[in-house]
């Protein structure tokens, strides 16, 4: 059984009520729009990091994390990256990765909104954490907990106090 932490969107703030609960996972999955490096060397350094960049982030960031993710842990396949739509309008050749790569759960940020649904259509988990940062139109801080042990269990969503506050 592995623990996840998924979040995306910081815009350069992780909130101080965020970091107790990643280090309480075996692995966080940033889904881009970190914002800022430091947000990186605030995340809990023992769990494994797969992270992405966003549209936001600058060359720096962009040299350092790759634009998409597509790996294996626990026996479920997941591709990660930042914009992705949403079932069944995804991004331009999102749909098209999706049938081609057969993920179990597609991931991403972008929206601010935080979403997670069967495709039924791709038979995929879709799964987007919301946004943990204080930028953008979103009223509360989100970001998702799991675990996964052949499939997803434990499922929560969590939230971190409304957006502007620390």
């Amino acid at each position: 059984m592995v623990k996840i932490g998924l979040i995306s969107d910081t815009h350069g703030m992780l909130p101080e009520n965020a970091i107790p609960i990643l280090e309480e996972v075996d692995e966080i999955w940033h889904a881009g729009d970190v914002g800022d490096s430091a947000v990186l060397e605030r995340l809990p350094k023992k769990p494994i990091q797969r992270v992405v960049f966003g549209n936001i982030d600058d060359t720096l960031l962009r040299q350092r994390l790759e634009e998409e993710l597509f790996f294996t842990v626990a026996g479920v396949k997941v591709l990660m990256l930042h914009i992705g739509g949403k079932p069944p309008r995804y991004a331009t050749g999102v749909k098209a990765k999706i049938k081609r790569l057969q993920p179990d759960i597609f991931i991403c940020g972008h929206s601010h909104i935080c979403k997670v649904i069967h495709d039924k259509a791709l038979d995929c988990l879709y799964m987007n954490p919301g946004a943990l940062g204080n930028q953008g139109f979103h009223q509360v801080k989100t970001m998702l907990t799991f675990e996964l042990d052949g499939s997803i269990k434990n499922l929560k969503v969590l939230e971190l106090g409304k957006r502007g506050k620390i």
